[in-house]
């Protein structure tokens, strides 16, 4: 689908060929069989790696991506590894045997309703597996790893945005002159799995009504060409321990993206198709910031990039927080959990919904 119409900017485009200097590496993404990874997998091919490793946690995903890849490549260039991130002992084995130039690191989960329900997963995963992941590449020695961040990580206010912002000062912390590391933070990604575009598009074919958590509600958006495009840029900066964000203009109503798609499918917003207002869920923001309040905007690096200044704990202090957060989490007390987020995230002031959640893993400890 074309969305000029919608983002009404220009399109952001890393160069004539941002991937042209991949060709001959030996290339690692992790959540490979994900909306973003699968499309990076795709674009990374065409670059004529010298191997390209398609790691994911969710066998059908990874199936598809390796078979339609398989089309494209040689066997013996193309590799598909059914393991987790969360594993330390099989991605230390991986990458110590594949040796990748660079890891694109896109594994996440990323559902904030979800999520909500299931602190623990979502700091296990994408806080935790990301930090081990990062641990294991700098022991590997992988010269270079571009993580996909996000939005919600600026100013936290979902269990999503606070587990993905402890992974961004987590990298950056690992990040040193052997394995280079940088955060690269995105918006809404048009068209991917875990966007609204596919739900607006399942109630508009049922005739409606399209649900919207509220009129005002505004999101940075961005189409999955421009996502792989940024992730390819982001891999030249030189330096480590960045974080990045795109120009991305101004965010948008969601509710003119609902109206956006109604008008596409043929009707019209508020006759034919009606808009229904739901209200914030636990963890939605009424407007996503792709900077926060107690960070700053750094110069432009190129292809639409910039640096973000942000604020960091101690490394002893992070390490130490990191060690007892990931001890809580495998104990499952999530009253240690909210100790070790609180001096972590000061910041993050966690939902109800997550309290009770945590409140029921502690009960379940005590028993």
């Amino acid at each position: 689908m074309d969305w000029s119409d919608l983002l009404l900017r220009p399109k952001i485009e890393a160069g004539t060929d941002s991937a042209a200097h991949l060709a001959g590496e030996s290339i690692l993404v992790a959540g490979a069989g994900g909306s973003i990874g699968s499309h990076l997998a795709r674009r990374l091919i065409t670059a004529r790696p010298q191997r390209l490793i398609l790691l994911d946690r969710s066998e059908h995903d990874l199936y598809q991506i390796h078979a339609e890849l398989s089309a494209l490549s040689h066997p013996a260039h193309l590799t598909a590894l059914l393991t987790d991130i969360c594993d330390d002992s099989a991605m230390e084995e991986i990458l110590e045997s594949a040796r990748p130039d660079i890891v694109y690191h896109a594994a996440a989960f990323k559902h904030v309703p979800i999520l909500e329900r299931n602190p623990l997963s979502a700091l296990g995963n994408n806080a935790l597996g990301s930090w081990l992941f990062a641990k294991a590449c700098v022991r590997s020695g992988v010269p270079r790893m571009v993580a996909l961040s996000t939005d919600k990580a600026a100013g936290p206010a979902s269990v999503l945005g606070a587990s993905k912002r402890i992974a961004e000062l987590a990298l950056m912390r690992l990040s040193d002159s052997r394995t280079r590391i940088t955060s690269l933070r995105l918006g809404n990604v048009l068209g991917s799995r875990g966007s609204v575009v596919p739900l607006f598009q399942k109630q508009i074919a049922r005739g409606g009504p399209v649900t919207v958590t509220q009129a005002e509600a505004r999101r940075f958006f961005l189409t999955l060409d421009e996502s792989v495009e940024l992730l390819l840029a982001t891999a030249i900066v030189p330096g480590g321990g960045n974080l990045l964000a795109p120009e991305l203009g101004n965010p948008l109503s969601i509710s003119h993206l609902a109206e956006f798609l109604i008008r596409r499918a043929g009707f019209t917003p508020g006759k034919e198709i009606a808009l229904a207002f739901t209200g914030l869920r636990p963890g939605d923001k009424l407007s996503e910031d792709l900077i926060a309040t107690n960070e700053r905007r750094m110069e432009a690096v190129g292809s639409g990039l910039y640096r973000i200044a942000t604020p960091a704990p101690a490394a002893r202090e992070l390490d130490g927080w990191l060690a007892e957060l990931q001890q809580a989490v495998e104990r499952r007390d999530g009253s240690a959990v909210l100790d070790t987020l609180s001096r972590i995230l000061p910041e993050y002031r966690p939902s109800e919904t997550v309290r009770q959640a945590l409140e029921q893993s502690r009960r379940e400890v005590r028993a």
